[in-house]
């Protein structure tokens, strides 16, 4: 009954914060590690995935039982009482990216995702009254498709003459802590909350039996992660480009952000230049620094086509944002229209999942039990890719998939177990889910 009604406590004061924040954009807050009280920290536990991968220590969450975990939050929040809880490293898991580059990503150990998890409920309680509606990754309420729309209204509706393509290299990795810890600041001043935040920085990392210190970044994998990189943004990013760079400029410009991935729109070239120089020299003041092969000014928008033309230039250029390529186009009755497609890497990737998928999966399950999966995977790529105007990707991904299904149906034993007939008759009687548009950029159909 006490457990239940602190947590009903932590729950409504973290309500209270949020309408705080509201009210007085500079009130910085003083008591807050206090909220990270042993109900609060076992519902954090139970809102925890299970089969997710390990820390250091080997333990995943399901591998604790009821008892183990209330003994563990009470040994945590004895430590955090007398100054002695320490995170443990992370664990560094290297993913293979298509380019022949690594994603490094770091995985805590359960009882620390536990507390990232209590700390980033009460960062976000704190910030998201404060973050501009720019800003649209890990946000509660905002999603891809509401960013993708933004693009497409400011490249329908607005002066957008070009694109500016920004990518920032490695950010996670490279957060400068010193700055991190100013940021939070602005709105925090629990030195002892501040100092755990720290604590999750400085943790260091486990790769192999090499322990390496961290003196910047902030891992992928982390939950805390994706709100820090929110707030190191926000300053670094967003109110630096509210506050300077659009009161210089003469025309229409506007920053678009998914995460660390984001585009601005600017109305005249020479003004997108400058902006291009600003921003560079901004990010290196905080330790970031833009990728000169990624990032790019285009020409881009109603009168490219036409301009570009009357010079004897190619069409528009198109740029990738979201796994979606955006590129200048037309309507049936001729007006300009901002498209997108599925890129071709995310194409080329979705399709490559499904196969070593179906590869691995064909001699381990029975067809009626990897059938529904197969329909739940390719559900799920038209609830992402099923955009308007972006049909015939879903329509080609959904007739490949079918392709590699039957072929790897066949190799389940080394006769030939099926013929396309067969297979059909199969689909009729089990349908796989059709392509289908999920998302409207206008309220058409």
């Amino acid at each position: 009954m006490c457990r239940t009604l602190a947590m009903d406590n932590t729950a409504a004061k973290l309500i209270r914060i949020t309408k705080k924040a509201q009210e007085e954009q500079k009130y910085r807050f003083t008591f807050l590690k206090y909220l990270l009280n042993e109900a609060y920290l076992q519902a954090c536990y139970k809102e925890l995935k299970t089969g997710k991968a390990a820390g250091i220590d080997g333990r995943t969450v399901e591998s604790y039982s009821t008892e183990e975990m209330m003994q563990a939050i009470q040994d945590t929040i004895m430590n955090m009482k007398n100054n002695r809880y320490r995170p443990q490293p992370i664990r560094r898991v290297r993913i293979r990216k298509e380019n022949g580059g690594e994603r490094l990503l770091g995985i805590p150990s359960v009882i620390d995702k536990v507390v990232q998890l209590g700390c980033t409920k009460i960062l976000e309680s704190i910030f998201e009254p404060t973050f501009l509606p720019v800003s649209y990754g890990y946000r509660p309420g905002r999603n891809a498709h509401e960013c993708l729309k933004e693009i497409n209204h400011m490249g329908m509706q607005k002066r957008v003459n070009y694109i500016i393509e920004a990518d920032i290299e490695g950010f996670f990795d490279h957060v400068n802590h010193d700055w991190m810890m100013r940021c939070l600041q602005e709105r925090i001043g629990d030195p002892r909350f501040l100092r755990l935040i720290k604590q999750f920085l400085k943790a260091g990392v486990m790769d192999g039996d090499h322990r390496i210190e961290t003196t910047e970044g902030t891992p992928q994998g982390g939950i805390l992660s994706p709100v820090l990189a929110n707030i190191y943004l926000h300053y670094v990013l967003d109110l630096w480009f509210r506050v300077k760079v659009q009161k210089q400029v003469k025309g229409y410009s506007q920053l678009i952000r998914y995460a660390d991935d984001f585009v601005i729109g600017c109305q005249y070239k020479e003004e997108a230049e400058q902006v291009l120089r600003e921003l560079q020299g901004r990010l290196e003041q905080f330790g970031l620094r833009l990728s000169e092969e990624k990032t790019r000014i285009m020409e881009f928008g109603r009168f490219a086509a036409v301009n570009r033309k009357k010079r004897g230039e190619k069409k528009p250029e198109s740029f990738d944002f979201l796994g979606f390529t955006h590129y200048c186009g037309r309507t049936r009755d001729g007006r300009f229209a901002l498209k997108v497609k599925t890129s071709r890497i995310r194409m080329k990737r979705g399709l490559h999942t499904m196969q070593e998928w179906l590869k691995t999966i064909r001699n381990i399950l029975p067809v009626r039990e990897f059938w529904p999966l197969f329909k739940m995977k390719l559900a799920g790529h038209y609830q992402y890719y099923g955009v308007s105007g972006n049909f015939e990707e879903i329509q080609r991904f959904y007739q490949q998939t079918r392709r590699l299904a039957f072929k790897w149906l066949n190799r389940r034993s080394q006769k030939k177990s099926w013929n396309w007939e067969q297979f059909q008759k199969m689909e009729l009687r089990f349908p796989l889910p059709q392509p289908k548009l999920y998302y409207a950029f206008y309220n058409t159909w």
